[in-house]
């Protein structure tokens, strides 16, 4: 067993009858939700799903696990989701898979916020992993030139075929080359007055309990009750 298949499995064991849980996105998430199938089948749990993308959309539906949007629900139990760099305040960055923004959307709007991740994924500073910015197609590029000129390094994502990626709601992601993050709350509000920008990897404060997979078993850190 790998330490994300580990971690997902650890994770779902969090998930009791009833819930509303919010699906993460991703490598490690995956496995989460393939054990939540799995609980559904064989153990009759009953919960309810709301997937952070159609990738986890689609996972979900074919493992039998009832699903809805963020706008069916009144509120998230629990939502459950990896990260692409997590700092020692419990600060992470997501979005390397360009669903950040259903996945902010999501974890706003949960009781608990709970990360599953291996421990290449704990650093002291966040930046090392390119900060995803997801901005409109329109002015993309006018965009691009401010953060060039701000020293963020920005690189426009493209798909194989050299063409922009595009996110489950067809807007661009511009990955920022920071190498460090001193300051991710001053980046933040920096960003979220940029006009353009629809969402940014920066999550921050929103963390509840990380659990990290190492050689040895996972390892549980409660961020806050």
């Amino acid at each position: 067993m790998n330490l994300k298949e580990m971690v997902g499995i650890e994770a779902a064991g969090y998930v009791k009858d009833g819930m509303v849980v919010g699906l993460g996105t991703g490598s490690t998430a995956y496995y989460m939700i393939e054990e939540l199938g799995r609980r559904v089948k064989e153990e009759n749990l009953s919960i309810i799903g709301v997937p952070t993308s159609y990738a986890s959309k689609k996972q979900a539906e074919a493992l039998g696990i009832p699903v809805r949007t963020i706008d069916e629900v009144e509120a998230v139990d629990l939502t459950i989701d990896g990260a692409d760099e997590i700092s020692s305040d419990n600060h992470g960055i997501k979005g390397g898979g360009a669903a950040l923004l259903f996945e902010k959307i999501v974890a706003t709007y949960s009781k608990k916020v709970l990360w599953i991740v291996d421990e290449s994924k704990m650093v002291d500073t966040l930046g090392a992993f390119p900060l995803p910015v997801e901005v409109i197609p329109y002015g993309s590029q006018q965009v691009l030139r401010l953060f060039e000129k701000q020293g963020y390094r920005p690189v426009l994502r493209l798909d194989e075929d050299g063409t922009p990626v595009k996110t489950d709601c067809h807007n661009y992601i511009i990955d920022l080359h920071l190498d460090t993050i001193a300051d991710p709350e001053a980046l933040a509000v920096t960003l979220d007055s940029t006009v353009g920008v629809v969402e940014h990897g920066l999550f921050l404060n929103m963390v509840h309990t990380i659990i990290i997979g190492k050689s040895n078993g996972p390892a549980v850190n409660h961020v806050r009750p």
